[in-house]
């Protein structure tokens, strides 16, 4: 999969733009990054398309803790969307990375989220598509 073909699912799932897409998928990683452990991040980065990649690249080592409220404000202000926008998004970001991930590697960064999370990322194998 590469970086047009993850965002224009995005945007398939949410019935917005491209554009619109694209700053939820980098608004997402940007924080799923803070989120879970730097060499989580580091592998994470290493499985998304190209152009992706630098997104989900953590600022440090340790995992910021935080529960989802938090994690869907921060991205509604990097998106700059309202909260309820933003939370369908992070979910329609989830669900495409599980598609575009190997399992192992979706299963890797989800096991760092605390259940709350389920909301918006299947924590659960095999990958099963989410309907509306």
């Amino acid at each position: 999969m590469d970086d047009n073909q993850f965002i224009g699912l995005v945007a398939t799932r949410t019935g917005t733009s491209s554009e619109q897409a694209t700053a939820l998928v980098r608004a997402t990683l940007t924080t799923l990054a803070e989120r879970i452990d730097g060499g989580e991040a580091r592998d994470l980065a290493g499985q998304l398309p190209r152009g992706l990649r630098p997104y989900a690249f953590a600022s440090g080592e340790t995992a910021e803790r935080f529960g989802l409220d938090v994690f869907v404000e921060r991205v509604s202000g990097r998106a700059d969307i309202d909260v309820t926008q933003a939370k369908d998004g992070v979910t329609a970001v989830f669900d495409v990375l599980r598609q575009a991930l190997p399992p192992a590697g979706y299963g890797d960064v989800v096991s760092q989220l605390p259940a709350e999370y389920g909301e918006v990322a299947d924590l659960t194998a095999p990958f099963v598509e989410r309907t509306r």
